[in-house]
């Protein structure tokens, strides 16, 4: 196929690309947060192309929750502002003076909740990975070391991430899409509350790990961190992959199926 009338097919699919993910974020968080498992996380920074297959997520809910840096204690500020909205931007802060952290910004505007990435298996641009890390193993198993391979700093915060030069695309999107006019084609979404595509369309046909969140002290037992179960990229952790024992901890949680983190209210 040529590249005009790839660049034409991509064109054409646009509109229907950004709508659905636009309604694919537009979602609680705990939701996008299993579903982005499997999706390419591609940089552009510095003309370079990195890229990673996402392995690992962490949900923050909203006001309700501790840990949440848009939780109700908190309030709207500078630093948490991008968090309030709209869905599908990119909210990157700084954190212990030295490293940032990647969050995707889901749900409703003006309801503060977030999708931490925590982990990536690298795809492509390994060594610019290694150049930015220093080294050339553990180039993105945690949120701060991928943030430094992609080149992902403070002056991506806000950024809309279906442009270059920081996007998320579905596994389908390979890299010969993604040469085509930023890789729009092929992704449909079914809007809010619903489910974009099956599990396995997003590469985890292997199934779903959850745990309790990483590296907080308020709720960190709620099963929101998930995560495919192994992958030799994951971030330090407990690896559980049955959250039943978690589910007591959480409040107003009965049992996985009736589990809504949503709901749920901290201490």
């Amino acid at each position: 196929m040529s590249r005009t009338r790839g660049s034409r097919s991509a064109t054409s699919h646009e509109g229907a690309w950004r709508s659905g993910f636009s309604g694919f974020t537009a979602r609680p968080a705990h939701v996008v947060a299993r579903e982005l498992l499997g999706w390419h996380l591609v940089s552009r920074v510095g003309n370079h192309v990195t890229s990673g297959r996402i392995v690992e997520t962490e949900a923050y809910v909203g006001r309700h929750d501790p840990a949440c840096h848009g939780a109700a204690q908190a309030g709207r500020t500078d630093r948490n502002a991008t968090m309030f909205g709209p869905a599908g931007r990119s909210y990157v802060y700084f954190i212990y003076g030295m490293h940032w952290c990647f969050n995707v910004v889901t749900g409703g505007e003006g309801d503060p909740q977030a999708v931490l990435v925590r982990a990536l298996e690298p795809l492509e641009g390994m060594d610019v990975m290694a150049r930015r890390r220093g080294r050339d193993q553990d180039l993105c198993n945690g949120p701060a070391r991928l943030c430094q391979a992609l080149g992902i700093d403070g002056a991506l915060d806000g950024h809309a991430l279906g442009d270059p030069p920081l996007e998320l695309t579905p596994p389908g999107a390979g890299q010969e899409s993604r040469e085509v006019e930023g890789g729009w084609a092929s992704f449909s979404g079914s809007g809010e509350g619903g489910s974009s595509t099956s599990s396995a369309s997003h590469g985890t046909a292997e199934g779903v790990g959850v745990s309790g969140r990483i590296g907080i002290r308020k709720a960190r037992n709620w099963p929101l961190r998930f995560f495919l179960p192994g992958s030799p990229a994951l971030s330090s952790g407990p690896h559980i992959s049955d959250p039943q024992a978690l589910l007591s901890r959480v409040p107003g949680s009965a049992s996985p199926s009736h589990h809504n983190p949503s709901s749920s209210r901290g201490e």
